[in-house]
């Protein structure tokens, strides 16, 4: 949690300074520093973090790439950074060069707001193409945050994060072609369902239609998985505040139980008593209603009336314990409504 905050407290700095900073060298000290010193490393100790850290390429000397982060006397981790308005995609081959010369296995290409991290997943001292791990600082999930961890100096381990750094790859390459497929399926990868489900021949008539089909079918499927975890989320929140019901402890000496209500007390035992037994429909009065209980189980409304008011009123429950109210003229109305009240009984007890 404590570095969470950190990476939240440098993205806030970036949203309130970023149109103040107009050089590298300023997206270094106010945005690259902190991210610095949030991994556990202390950015004034030239031990641990080197500025201008020297790679010399053959004959070309003097060549320096910005930071170099070292653990046992040894550079664990290189680091180019560039204005945070630069496109990254430009200056991946300048760091490309700088791994070759360095005994890093992991180099950082940042703008302060995006970063790539790379290792030599594919060759041996030869910094891949693509990065294994790229977020947004701004922007960071959960998920994330654990990956960006295993840099922390308190963390690091050189082979595991190199064992995962392939997962990660290959993940994040994946994920990138699913979502290309979900936008706009490819040929193939419509031919792939077609083959499946359609016995006769894949013209490119037909496979115009399949390529239509396999979108639709795909967004059909996310928008049902995403309404399930939806409702599955309201269902079981709705059970929690249900369990989180106090039991209504009635104020003796304030609650009268008039007549009235006990004769729609009584009117509701005689619909009831169908389909429950008479000791199990229960009574519970209170200041602002006249409760009937399944099993004298608040979590188990049968009924309610209002009869204490000018205006009388008889309230029922659905499936989800959701209250309807209907305006009665007497008690004797309660009668009109007895198909209501056997159904309620089923939500409780659906083999009745």
């Amino acid at each position: 949690m404590e570095f969470q905050n950190k990476l939240k407290a440098i993205a806030e700095k970036i949203d309130l300074l970023k149109d103040k900073i107009t050089t590298e060298e300023s997206t270094k000290h106010a945005f690259v520093l902190p991210f610095i010193n949030a991994l556990g490393y202390d950015s004034f100790n030239p031990t641990e973090v080197v500025p201008e850290f020297t790679a010399d390429l053959g004959l070309k000397k003097g060549e320096k790439v910005d930071y170099a982060i070292f653990q046992n006397d040894l550079p664990i981790l290189i680091i180019e950074c560039k204005h945070w308005q630069q496109d990254l995609n430009l200056h991946n081959s300048q760091l490309f060069r700088y791994f070759h010369v360095t005994k890093t296995r992991f180099s950082l290409l940042t703008n302060g707001i995006q970063y790539r991290f790379y290792t030599d997943l594919e060759q041996p001292n030869k910094m891949d193409e693509k990065p294994f791990l790229e977020f947004d600082i701004t922007k960071v999930k959960d998920n994330t945050i654990h990956e960006i961890l295993k840099f922390h100096k308190s963390n690091f381990d050189v082979d595991k994060i190199v064992d995962n750094a392939s997962s990660l790859k290959y993940t994040k390459e994946i994920k990138k072609c699913l979502s290309e497929e979900l936008t706009k399926p490819s040929f193939e990868f419509s031919r792939l369902f077609a083959s499946k489900v359609y016995s006769g021949r894949l013209t490119e008539k037909v496979m115009d239609e399949f390529i239509v089909l396999v979108h639709k079918a795909l967004n059909q499927i996310i928008s049902e998985k995403v309404n399930d975890r939806l409702n599955a989320a309201l269902n079981k929140e709705s059970e929690k505040q249900q369990e989180e019901i106090v039991e209504e402890k009635p104020e003796e000496n304030k609650i009268i139980t008039t007549d009235e209500e006990k004769d729609g007390f009584r009117i509701v035992v005689a619909i009831l008593r169908r389909n429950l037994s008479v000791e199990r429909i229960s009574q519970r009065d209170t200041q602002s209603y006249f409760g009937i209980l399944l099993d004298d189980n608040n979590r188990k409304p049968l009924c309610r009336l209002y009869l204490n008011t000018s205006n009388k009123y008889l309230a029922v429950f659905d499936e989800n314990k959701n209250e309807t109210k209907i305006a009665i003229d007497t008690i004797d109305d309660i009668y009109k409504y007895e198909e209501q009240l056997l159904q309620t009984i089923n939500y409780y007890e659906p083999n009745i």
